[in-house]
């Protein structure tokens, strides 16, 4: 347990952050006038500002507490997750920049701006929105817990403060839901953008450090690093081969051999396809003037997401070397907590007990700010929906006056900010990394399609549209509801349960934890069937000027 020391230190940490960033939510409150400022920061944002702030937007608590912790536990197969979000971005760079240019606040701004109905296009989109970001949220949610219980010493089967553990980590959730709830509703874009480049800047740091101080000690030798890696698993050479989490043989098993690549092939799928579809980092291309302030974000989120994710490797490894598999699993099943005990272990180290715990407090709040950052970004994200789509849009048929839709979207970040808590709360046992997973399947079955055939097709309409967000959405959710993951899933091993239910309720039917390998297609044919089912012909004329507005940039808000 950290010393007391240590934890004041953290605890001082937390709180110069907290207060920072309060001060930037105060001052963005005191400069924001209107929707355009609330929902895109006034499109005031450089390339430079706005890539550094897409990058702290994209790179997440599943990134650093869980995707370190899935390599620390799983090998090469953990680093898979590093790989699909850093090659996800290859898609990203072309349809993100052509949906700046055609929308204005919104992901359904783009989707509407070539059919004749509009309203069911943007019912469908803000269901669509809010679904991936409660889903996105609860990961980040849940990585709080996880950290902060490490932090202050908050233990299984041990008190904190008169709390049993399991209450201190549900109370930290609490605490972190009313900060990003604070952020988004004072301080809109502005103060959100701010927040994270603050943070982008700070994780980067973190995590050289972390990454020089790993390497340092195998004398920068990789092989040695994951030589040692591969010894302190367990698993000898395996831990080095795939196999060892996704894709597994199973010795006289053809059945769950075939399964387990399906579902390593349906991950894969999610995280490639997904990006593109969330809808925070849409929202963002829209906080920048125009389209070549836009090109230049991508190649700022590019650059730094690309060393980032490299840097994953250093720390995952690292761990597994320096920690062990033991104490990783002994704080968090999960392995969310690998990357915090591995600057733990590198301050001790160095500094002895006094130096570990300055390491620790010191990643510690940065993964901090980056949950605060992520889940700030995530709520805007769905509260700018709810608001501008939904009640600006459908409600007021699109006049509303600008006080009342923002207004609306601050109420809207509070009701989503709690559900985003409540959901959290019972979520917060499963690693970070696959709930965010799981979050790129739905955005990729149910946004994806949408904006693909709305940018390259001219015969899609209101009712593809819909169709397709819908049958993308509901064919996730319910192949998530009855997979292993929220029941019947058992280690073979130990026997320990590891779904969502009780293992003594067993009713998944569909055999695959990650579900995109069959909701993606299926979200692409309700979108076709639906534009030739539908009685609405499309308006070429609307679709060549949004073409237009996609390529060139010309007329683009």
């Amino acid at each position: 347990m950290p010393a007391l020391d240590g934890r004041a230190l953290t605890c001082t940490l937390f709180v110069v952050f907290v207060l920072i960033t309060l001060g930037i939510t105060v001052w963005a409150r005191a400069n924001t006038n209107g929707a355009d400022d609330f929902y895109a920061g006034g499109r005031t944002f450089n390339g430079a500002q706005n890539g550094i702030a897409l990058a702290g937007d994209y790179m997440s608590a599943a990134s650093f507490l869980g995707i370190a912790g899935l390599i620390a536990l799983s090998g090469y197969d953990g680093f898979l997750y590093s790989i699909g979000f850093l090659v996800a971005w290859l898609l990203t760079l072309l349809l993100v920049e052509l949906m700046r240019n055609a929308g204005r606040f919104t992901m359904a701004d783009v989707l509407a701006h070539r059919v004749r109905r509009q309203p069911p296009v943007r019912r469908a989109a803000v269901v669509s929105t809010v679904t991936v970001s409660v889903f996105y949220l609860l990961a980040q949610m849940v990585g709080a817990g996880a950290l902060v219980s490490l932090l202050l010493g908050i233990h299984r089967g041990r008190e904190f403060l008169g709390m049993s553990a399991g209450t201190a980590r549900t109370a930290t959730i609490v605490v972190v839901g009313a900060l990003m709830i604070c952020y988004v509703m004072f301080g809109g874009m502005k103060a959100t953008t701010w927040v994270q480049i603050i943070k982008a800047v700070l994780l980067t740091a973190g995590a050289l450090v972390l990454t020089g101080l790993v390497l340092a000690r195998f004398g920068f030798d990789l092989g040695a690093m994951l030589g040692s890696a591969a010894h302190a698993s367990g698993k000898g050479e395996a831990f080095l081969r795939p196999g060892l989490r996704y894709g597994e043989d199973v010795p006289g098993d053809a059945y769950r051999t075939i399964l387990n690549k399906l579902d390593f092939i349906s991950l894969a799928v999610a995280l490639l396809l997904g990006t593109a579809g969330l809808p925070h980092i849409v929202t963002r291309f829209f906080t920048v003037p125009d389209a070549r302030a836009a090109r230049t974000s991508v190649s700022w989120a590019i650059g730094l997401v690309g060393l980032f994710y490299l840097m994953t490797l250093a720390l995952g490894f690292g761990a597994a070397a320096l920690v062990g598999r033991a104490a990783i699993v002994a704080q968090d099943p999960s392995g969310n907590t690998a990357a915090p005990q591995l600057a733990q272990e590198l301050g001790r180290h160095l500094g002895g007990q006094v130096g570990g715990d300055i390491l620790l407090a010191f990643i510690g709040a940065v993964a901090f700010a980056t949950i605060l950052a992520v889940v700030a970004g995530l709520v805007l994200a769905s509260s700018t929906s709810l608001a501008h789509d939904y009640f600006g849009q459908v409600l007021m048929l699109g006049r509303p006056r600008e006080s009342q839709e923002v207004a609306v979207a601050r109420f809207a970040s509070f009701l989503v900010g709690s559900l985003a808590i409540v959901l959290a709360v019972v979520a917060r046992n499963l690693n970070v990394a696959f709930l965010v997973a799981l979050a790129f399947a739905i955005a990729a079955a149910s946004n994806l399609p949408a904006i693909v055939l709305t940018l390259f097709w001219r015969r899609f309409n209101s009712a593809g549209v819909t169709a397709g967000i819908y049958g993308g959405l509901i064919s996730s959710l319910v192949l998530v509801f009855f997979s292993p993951v929220v029941s019947g899933k058992v280690d073979p091993v130990t026997g320990e349960n590891l779904a969502l239910f009780p293992k003594s309720v067993d009713f998944h039917l569909f055999p695959l934890e990650n579900p995109g390998i069959v909701s993606i297609p299926i979200g692409f044919l309700c979108a076709i069937a639906g534009t030739f089912l539908g009685r609405e012909k499309a308006d070429r004329a609307l679709y060549d000027d949004m073409s237009v507005r996609a390529l060139t940039g010309a007329g683009s808000h």
